[in-house]
This record gives C-alpha cells, structure tokens and sequence, in this order.
C-alpha cells in the first residue's frame, strides 16, 4: 500500500510511545519486519525554539524507513514551523500530528487530545500543515474527549477534507487513559466514513487481537504499542502470519535475554551511558517477563548505574537459566 509516494511493505505498523519509540527500538522492531514506524512524540515548540534534546528525536537512521516522525502542540504556528523543519531538515517519510495523547502536561499545552474539542479547528490544522510542505500529512486520535462525546467520525472528516492522507484512531476515550479495553466499534465507524487509509490501534496484544481487529473494523493497517514492550516477537509474529508466512516459535528465556542484552547495546549508542542505563532498566523488567527467579533479579536490577553491572546480570541471569535448563 501507498500513503501518497510512500510504500508500506505490509499492515503492521508501530506506535509512537514516549520514552519507548526512540531509535534503539525502532531498529529492534524493524529488524522484525514491522511495515511502518512512528516515533516517540516531538514537541513542536521545541523545534521551534531549536531545543538540542528536541532535534535529536528527529534523527532518522537509512535503514528505518519509511517511517513516521510524530509532533505534537496547541497552536498553528509551531505545528506548521516544526512541520517544516521535519519536511526539509529530516529524512523521515511522513509526518504525524498527535491528536490523542491524554497526557496531563500535553493537554496543558492544550495539545494531544485536547485537540478533539474543536474538529473544525483541527482540520484548519491540517489544511495549514498540508500547505506548507511536501511529504504526506497524517493524525492520529482518540475516539472522542469521553463517551459523551464521542466525535471520531467528524475528526476524521474534515482531516481528509484538509488533506490528510493516514488517519490512525486508537478505539479509547481521552477519559479513559490506557483503563478498560478498546471499542472497536468506534474505529469501524470512522473507517466506514472516510476514503484515506485508517489504522486501527489499541489492545494488539495476540494475533488474535489482530485478526479481531481487521476483520471487525476493516482497517488498512493495525498499530501495535504496549504490547510490544519487551515482546518484538509480536510484530514478528504479525507480519509472518498476515503474509502467510508460518509461524516460529516463541522465544525462549536465553532469546529474550539476548534481545535485552542487543537493546541496551543499540542504547548504548544512541545516548550516553548513564541514559542508557536508567533506560534499559525500566526496559529489562518487560523483557525478562516469565524467567525463573525473576523477582531477585529485578531487585539487582533498579539498583545499577554502569553498564558492566548490566552486562554482569545479563551474564548472571544467562547463567541461571542455562544451569536451570539442564
């Protein structure tokens, strides 16, 4: 499929989370196939004001594309100026506004799903976007602020009047933050009312919740986000099934702590070691979900600060399944 000149190699899609989607997992998630990446969310203003922090999250390494680089703001003028600068001083393929995150310091900001309030002024956003530079325009939203209020439908609307050409809808309220489970309903009804490509987004945690997913609603492509923390065998797993492909094996506990262990390396790269650190040990509790002794190595784990003290655990824990193994 085509999101304008984009090519999109299969359905499967990855979503933008904050402090999760940076360039370490994204290298992870493609080398499983994964057709399109988002990344973490981009604070327009920062781009603005030329924040060092912020045009880091806008590096695009060759072999991640196409992929998607995600800003975020309140008003027209900075999502247009950091537009621009995604457009011409970025190799990424499409550029994303969130228009669902119901992050309070977001919504501050009068961004993410505050934006859901007013679709006309949304779609005033991104006919000003759309005309100010060249790469495909896309958004992404919630059903609606709560369940009185549900506008998903029209939101989407006027996006695609505006020229939007991807619409991703996660099938929750602003109100609902990440509780109860998603409506699918509400996704099937704004893939019934538009004719742009629409992504369905939340709860993808099996490929049944996948095949669910596109047979309920008919959506182009599915958005996987929290259920690939630790596990990018789903997308793995997404991919080869929806191409027909059969299915391997789920990973063993000597995979899954090899995989921590190549995540931190990649880490390790992209950012200064402390950094890496702290990131890997939020990291490695999802990873090594369902090892045996688990609880103990989480209790070394929130206690380190340098990297040979990660690689000694990674080496203590490799140790302790090989021994129990056998």
């Amino acid at each position: 499929m085509k999101i304008e000149n984009v090519d999109i190699k299969n359905r499967i899609v990855l979503a933008p989370m904050a402090g999760y989607t940076n360039r370490s997992y994204r290298k992870i998630m493609k080398e499983m196939g994964v057709g399109l990446l988002y990344s973490e969310m981009i604070s327009a203003r920062g781009l603005v004001y030329q924040n060092d922090k912020t045009i880091e999250l806008t590096k695009v390494e060759d072999a991640e594309h196409p992929i998607s680089l995600q800003i975020f703001g309140g008003d027209i003028e900075s999502l247009v100026e950091a537009a621009k600068f995604i457009d011409t001083k970025t190799n990424a393929d499409i550029i994303d506004i969130n228009m669902g995150c119901p992050v309070r310091k977001v919504l501050k900001a009068n961004a993410g799903s505050s934006l859901l309030k007013d679709p006309k002024f949304i779609g005033e956003i991104v006919r000003e976007v759309k005309s100010n530079v060249s790469k495909p325009v896309s958004i992404k939203i919630r059903a609606g602020l709560d369940h009185t209020s549900i506008n998903a439908v029209e939101v989407a609307k006027e996006a695609e009047k505006a020229g939007a050409a991807l619409i991703a809808v996660h099938g929750r309220t602003k109100s609902d933050l990440y509780r109860g489970s998603v409506n699918l309903d509400y996704i099937k009804q704004v893939k019934e009312n538009v004719n742009i490509p629409v992504i369905g987004n939340g709860d993808i945690k099996t490929i049944e919740d996948a095949k669910r997913m596109f047979e309920y609603t008919n959506v182009d492509f599915i958005m996987v986000g929290r259920g690939s923390l630790g596990n990018p065998w789903l997308i793995r797993d997404l991919v080869d099934y929806f191409s027909g492909k059969p299915l391997k094996s789920g990973p063993t506990p000597l995979e899954r702590i090899n995989m921590c262990e190549k995540h931190f390396s990649y880490l390790l790269e992209e950012k200064i070691e402390k950094l890496a650190v702290l990131e890997m040990r939020s990291l490695a509790a999802w990873y090594l979900k369902g090892i045996k002794n688990l609880k103990q190595y989480k209790q070394k784990l929130i206690t380190l600060t340098k990297k040979e003290e990660l690689y000694s655990l990674f080496n203590e824990i490799r140790e302790g399944i090989l021994n129990y193994e056998n």
